[in-house]
């Protein structure tokens, strides 16, 4: 799977998802800066689900109804980034065929996965 990871993501996310084989664009190597609206605009480009801990997103899919491949909102905060890169790494595992084009939230043993505005069903 292709993602975009915002440069709110620890490098350790970004390097653990590319050890599993996923192609990932990391904003913090390519274009450090960016503004949200663009980063989501380069996932939607790439055909990628976006990868963040800026809740920022969620405004632009939500309530600017801006359509997206996908987020996943990281709310790991206070864990170390290897547990963070583990847990990541499992969730992705585990609900591949669910991410794209919803908006997921992690949070330690939590993921909820919910459907975008954009959705019609």
């Amino acid at each position: 799977m292709n993602w975009v990871a915002d440069e709110s993501v620890d490098r350790p996310i970004v390097e653990r998802l590319r050890e599993d084989g996923h192609e990932v664009w990391y904003v913090a190597e390519a274009q450090p800066g960016m503004p949200d609206e663009e980063v989501l605009c380069c996932a939607n480009e790439q055909g990628a689900p976006l990868l963040t801990a800026d809740k920022d997103f969620g405004e632009l899919v939500f309530r600017r109804r801006l359509i997206s491949n996908g987020v996943m909102l990281l709310r790991l905060a206070g864990l170390s980034s290897d547990t963070k890169a583990e847990i990541v790494s499992t969730i992705v595992r585990r609900h591949a065929s669910e991410l794209l084009g919803r908006f997921t939230v992690a949070a330690p043993g939590v993921v909820r996965i919910r459907k975008g505005l954009w959705e019609v069903n």
